[in-house]
C-alpha cells in the first residue's frame, strides 16, 4: 500500500511560517491499495490539494472512495474544494458512520447551502454514492476494511485497512475510556473494555496513524473533548505490536519545533519499554510505501448498513440525582428518544421489566439497589432480551479494578463522571447502532 499525508492538523485549519513542516491543513490522508483502488480518508483541508493533484495527474476519469469518520467541519471543509468531485464520468463513494434517523448525504447537503457555499451538492458533477456505516467488514477492490467505533463526541469511525499483506489502521478522534488505557504492569487487574477493544483494532498494523492532540500535561483540562494524549498513544500501539505510529491531528497551538518535542518524548517512552516502535509525526506531503507480502483476510465483500429505524427507542436513565436525570434526558430527547425514569433499583429493575427499554443507563450508587445489584439482576433474567440489553454504568470511579468488576458482571460499557452531554449523545449512538449491527438480520 502507499500512503500520503495531505492534511495532519486537528480542529481548525493552522496555514503560517510556524507550522511549515507539520502543515496546517485538516485531516486528509490518501491511500492507494496493491491494485490501485484509492481510498481517502476524511477530507478535511488538505483535500484541496489532493484534488488539485488527481486532477492534474490527467486521465480519462479518477473515481475512487472516500472514508469520513465522522461529520465535524475539520473533517469535512475540504469536502466542496475537492475538484474530482466538479467531474462528470466520475465515480466516487463517500462513506461516514450512519447515527439513527441520520443520513451522511442531508449532512453534507447541508454544509452546501446556498448560505455557506455557492455551489450546492446536487450540482457536482461526479456520480455520488452515499453509505451510512455501522461497525463491520468489508471490501474496496482489493482492500479489506473494517470499520470500529471510536470514543468521541460525535459517533466517530476508525478505519482498519488491509491489502498486500499490509495494514494500516487510521484512529483519530478517539478519547481513551480510562486513564493510561494500554500501560499496564503484570499482575494489574485488566482495563477497560472498550480500550481492549481499541488495540485489538490495532493489532500488528505496519502503520498506525493515531490521534495525538494532547500532552499527559495538557489532557486533564481537556477531559471528554474526545481526543489522546501522544504519550497514550504509544501505549495503545506498543499493546497492539504495531510496527510505526504516526502521531496525526497535531493540535493547532502546536508548532513544528513543539510537535519535535513530542515526537522526541514519545520515542523515549518506546525505548524505556525496550520496543522497536517506530514513532514520527505525520507531516503534509509526506509518503510511505509498504511492502507487500502474503496474507489472507476474508470477510464480507458489501458494506455494512444501518438497520432501518422503527420508531422511537426507549432508554432508561436510573439515578438518584435529579441534576443527573434531567441532563441525560433533555440531552437523549434531542436524538428523538423515549427517556423514561427511575430514581432507586427496586423502580429501574421494575421498569426494565415493564418498558424493554433499548438502552439502560444506571447509577452506580442508587438506594434500594446499586447498579452492580441491577445489572447482577438483569443478566440473571430468563428473558433473553433483558440479558443482552445494553448496560452502562454511571460512575465517579474509573479504576481499573472498579471497571474489572462491572465487566464481569455483565456492564457494557462506563459513563464516567463529569461527562459532557455531546459525548453523553454519541456514546449512546454507538452503543445502540452496535447491538443492532450484530443482531441478526431477517432473510
Amino acid at each position: 500500500m502507499d500512503v500520503r499525508f495531505w492534511g495532519t492538523r486537528g480542529s481548525v485549519a493552522k496555514p503560517g511560517p510556524t507550522t511549515l513542516r507539520y502543515g496546517g491543513n485538516t485531516s486528509c490522508v490518501e491511500v492507494r491499495g496493491v491494485d490501485g483502488t484509492l481510498i481517502v480518508l476524511d477530507c478535511g483541508t488538505g483535500a484541496h490539494g489532493l484534488g488539485q493533484a488527481l486532477v492534474s495527474a490527467g486521465g480519462p476519469r479518477c473515481d475512487g472512495h472516500l472514508m469520513i469518520t465522522h461529520t465535524h467541519w475539520d473533517h469535512i471543509q475540504g469536502f466542496p474544494f475537492f475538484a474530482p468531485l466538479f467531474i462528470p464520468g466520475n465515480t466516487w463513494d463517500i462513506y461516514a458512520p450512519g447515527a439513527l434517523g441520520q443520513q451522511l448525504e442531508r449532512t453534507l447537503a447541508g454544509q452546501m447551502e446556498y448560505n455557506y457555499f455557492p455551489v450546492t451538492l446536487a450540482q457536482l458533477g461526479a456520480s455520488i454514492r452515499f453509505h451510512d456505516l455501522v461497525e463491520g467488514r468489508f471490501a474496496v477492490g482489493a482492500v479489506r476494511i473494517t470499520a470500529q467505533y471510536l470514543n468521541h463526541p460525535a459517533l466517530a469511525l476508525g478505519y482498519r485497512l488491509q491489502s498486500g499483506g499490509n495494514v494500516v489502521v487510521y484512529s483519530v478522534d478517539h478519547e481513551p475510556h480510562a486513564p493510561n488505557p494500554a500501560a499496564r504492569r503484570d499482575g494489574e487487574p485488566p482495563g477497560h473494555g472498550e480500550d481492549q477493544r481499541h488495540v485489538e483494532f490495532l493489532a500488528d498494523a505496519d502503520l498506525v496513524i493515531h490521534d495525538a492532540q494532547y500532552t499527559v500535561e495538557e489532557y486533564p483540562q481537556k477531559t471528554g473533548w474526545g481526543h489522546t494524549p501522544a504519550e497514550w498513544a504509544v501505549d495503545y500501539a506498543l499493546a497492539a505490536r504495531a510496527k510505526r505510529l504516526a502521531l496525526f491531528h497535531h493540535d493547532p497551538l502546536r508548532d513544528d519545533d513543539a510537535v519535535d518535542r513530542l515526537v522526541e518524548a514519545c520515542r523515549r517512552r518506546a525505548r524505556a519499554a525496550g520496543s522497536a516502535l517506530q514513532v514520527f509525526a505525520a507531516a503534509e506531503g509526506q509518503e510511505l510505501r509498504l511492502i507487500e507480502h502474503d496474507a489472507t483476510v476474508p470477510g464480507p465483500t458489501s458494506p455494512p448498513a444501518p438497520a432501518m429505524s422503527v420508531g422511537p427507542h426507549t432508554i432508561l436513565v436510573a439515578d438518584d440525582d435529579p441534576t443527573i436525570v434531567r441532563l441525560l434526558t433533555l440531552a437523549l430527547e434531542q436524538d428523538g428518544f423515549r427517556v423514561v425514569t427511575a430514581n432507586d433499583g427496586k423502580t429501574a429493575l421494575h421498569l426494565a421489566r415493564v418498558e424493554r427499554p433499548a438502552l439502560i443507563l444506571l447509577d452506580w450508587q442508587m438506594p434500594g439497589a446499586d447498579g452492580m445489584e441491577v445489572t447482577r439482576a438483569l443478566r440473571g433474567e430468563a428473558d433473553p432480551f433483558l440479558r443482552n440489553v445494553p448496560l452502562v454504568l454511571i460512575t465517579a470511579q474509573s479504576g481499573a479494578e472498579n471497571t474489572a468488576v462491572g465487566f464481569a458482571a455483565g456492564v457494557t460499557d462506563y459513563l464516567t463522571k463529569p461527562f459532557r452531554p455531546a459525548h453523553v449523545r454519541a456514546r449512546v449512538q454507538a452503543w445502540l447502532m452496535r447491538r443492532r449491527s450484530e443482531a441478526p438480520r431477517a432473510p
